[in-house]
């Protein structure tokens, strides 16, 4: 029963935590993308372009290795925890 409530407690856990890197890691990129494109725009560059800009960055960053490293949140604590177990037994 103890080993039942671990797994759903460090389920939740662990989405809360991923949910919140997540979502703090693509404000930070589309924050870069933004500030990117206000150092420098092009001639004649309207707010449609500035959104397209951050729009086609963030298609981007999806598409990139960051996004599925943070995954990571829930294999390695899993995986840590499963040697501990194993460890003490």
């Amino acid at each position: 029963m103890q080993f039942i409530k671990l797994v759903v407690f460090g389920a939740i856990a662990l989405t809360i935590i991923y949910f919140s890197i997540s979502l703090y890691s693509k404000s930070v990129r589309r924050e870069r993308l933004e500030d990117q494109f206000d150092e420098d725009p092009p001639e004649g560059a309207g707010p449609e372009d500035r959104d397209a800009f951050v729009a086609k960055g963030m298609t981007e960053y999806e598409n990139s290795i960051r996004p599925k490293l943070i995954g990571l949140v829930f294999v390695v604590p899993v995986i840590a925890i499963s040697v501990i177990i194993y460890i003490v037994n």
